[in-house]
């Protein structure tokens, strides 16, 4: 039985009052959704309360909940949308346009320069790298950091995170595209790699 079936039953149960199940489903995902709602929100206790937030919305709204796609896709969405909605409330909005336009997408090829051979200047460039990568994530727009990390930190399918953000999948793939670049253009310099090349 796959996860999605599992999810499927549990929530089947708690539309039928079973409030147990629900509480299943809860602590299934409620790391895996203030992860997902720390790349918005900072602040632990705001990110607690914003994510306790998400799952009462998704309780109430869990009669309406029809299965056309998997629960977590749906909680997620809820989760983003609570986010966006507590950081308009705090003046907090987070800008949405970037420079980067370009509408193509592909993958990040594996770097060399990447792998860890644990020597201490490895080790250093790792961390550096990481620190790298996630300022530059911190900076990207709303919707481009939520597609990197939708794909990238969750695994999610693209048809999955098309259905989360609500836009067709060639949006998710370019703001994916979008964010790559991005990072990688904070990333160039670090990893000495000429502007032509492509990740």
């Amino acid at each position: 039985m796959s996860e999605r079936d599992i999810d499927q039953q549990l929530v089947e149960r708690a539309q039928q009052g079973d409030k147990r199940a629900f509480e299943l489903l809860v602590s299934k995902y409620q790391r895996k959704l203030g992860r997902l709602l720390s790349r918005f929100i900072r602040d632990a206790d705001e990110i607690e309360d914003v994510t306790q937030e998400a799952f009462v919305k998704a309780y109430r709204a869990l009669p309406s909940f029809r299965g056309d796609s998997a629960f977590y896709t749906w909680l997620y969405r809820i989760g983003i949308n609570t986010a966006k909605n507590h950081l308009a409330s705090t003046g907090r909005r987070v800008p949405t346009s970037t420079n980067y336009d370009s509408e193509e997408a592909q993958a990040f090829d594996d770097s060399d320069q990447l792998r860890d051979l644990n020597t201490p200047e490895n080790l250093l460039m790792s961390k550096q790298i990481a620190q790298t990568v996630n300022q530059s994530m911190d900076r990207l727009p709303e919707e481009l950091r939520a597609a990197i990390m939708l794909r990238e930190i969750e695994g999610m399918s693209y048809e999955d995170i098309a259905k989360i953000m609500d836009c067709p999948i060639g949006t998710v793939r370019s703001r994916i595209f979008r964010a790559r670049e991005a990072i990688a253009e904070q990333l160039r310099p670090l990893l000495d790699i000429s502007k032509d090349r492509r990740w």
